[in-house]
């Protein structure tokens, strides 16, 4: 059980300190942001990735980019929201054009007990009725009685942002190599391993929690924020994307196959159709499943070692939560702080 969010102060390894180089394994979002802040502090840095650009082997490349800690915060421990309210600031502070348009979550009336169930555990949010509605999305006219409006939320598009992020990383003065693996015992200096499932080989205590999405396109709808449908089972979502596009995800699977399954399929498909009809008549372009890393708690922890230090087990929540703790590596390292409900000393 963790002690306390209150930083501390702790020794740190020989192999921490002076201007030695400072290896992250793992381009996706959690050693992007890694990088990025350890570069812009001055640090020798050099981002490794087994995948080339297009980063298709990287979980992160299948992710759905929410930046919502109030709506997650109806299933995920206080921590999360903490990180990720801060991670709220990183992200306007290192890109600026960041969508912040906020987040909806609606319900039909089936569905009216879990929509007001969800309202009573979450926080952040602005009750709409369905004028309100109609003026913040027009596309949603009519098709819905009110919403719980998150203002304060937002949205990236991962594959469009972690390219982004790289750039900056290279500005800052980083290096990325990618199609390189290195193992962690060759790398000299600070290693940050930033894996995510590929290092069960140290943590085997690490799962798979597969998320599914489907991609599609249509020009007869337009969203400017992500729309979360309640559902019996859990809130599926609709992020507006780029020229058209639109996500369809949330899918959370104790499984680690990597296919899309028909019941899925069906189930993301139908939460489109739900939210708008125009929906049936968009193009599918694409599905696709990652596995998102998970410890049993399906908490985050940064493991300090002898030798290196491991960021994992984002689960659901890598965009959200990535910049914060980044954050929280990069005061140990310089200045000793200990978060005592994520870091640990192995």
């Amino acid at each position: 059980m963790y002690q306390s969010s209150k930083p501390q102060r702790g020794p740190l390894p020989a192999a921490f300190r002076g201007d030695s180089p400072v290896s992250i394994i793992g381009a996706g979002i959690a050693g992007a942001w890694q990088a990025l802040l350890f570069a812009q502090a001055g640090h020798d840095v050099t981002l490794h990735e087994r995948s080339d650009e297009a980063m298709m082997l990287s979980t992160s490349h299948w992710a759905g980019g929410m930046l919502a800690p109030y709506c997650e915060s109806e299933i995920a421990e206080p921590i999360i929201s903490r990180l990720g309210l801060r991670a709220l600031d990183l992200w306007r502070r290192e890109l600026p054009d960041t969508p912040f348009n906020g987040s909806l979550v609606v319900a039909h009336s089936r569905d009216r007990n879990d929509f007001e169930r969800f309202a009573k555990l979450t926080s952040g949010h602005k009750r709409l009725d369905a004028q309100a509605l109609a003026e913040l999305e027009p596309s949603l006219e009519g098709r819905f009685r009110d919403a719980l409006f998150f203002a304060d939320e937002g949205h990236v598009e991962p594959r469009r942002v972690l390219p982004k992020l790289h750039e900056r990383i290279i500005a800052a003065g980083g290096t990325i190599r990618f199609n390189s693996e290195p193992a962690a015992d060759d790398l000299e200096g600070l290693v940050i391993d930033c894996r995510g499932l590929a290092a069960r080989d140290d943590q085997p205590e690490l799962r798979g929690v597969k998320g599914e999405l489907i991609l599609i396109e249509t020009d007869e709808i337009q969203l400017a924020r992500p729309v979360r449908l309640i559902h019996p089972r859990w809130p599926l979502y609709v992020i507006p994307r780029e020229d058209n596009l639109f996500m369809l995800g949330a899918t959370s699977i104790e499984s680690e196959d990597t296919g899309v399954s028909v019941r899925s399929a069906l189930e993301l498909l139908g939460a489109a159709y739900a939210v708008h009809p125009a929906f049936a008549e968009a193009r599918i372009l694409e599905f696709g499943s990652g596995l998102r890393p998970a410890f049993p708690d399906n908490l985050p922890r940064i493991a300090v070692h002898q030798q290196r230090i491991t960021v994992n087990g984002l689960y659901r929540h890598g965009f959200l939560i990535a910049p914060a703790l980044a954050e929280l590596t990069l005061n140990y390292v310089e200045r000793g702080q200990i978060d005592n409900e994520v870091m640990r000393c192995v």
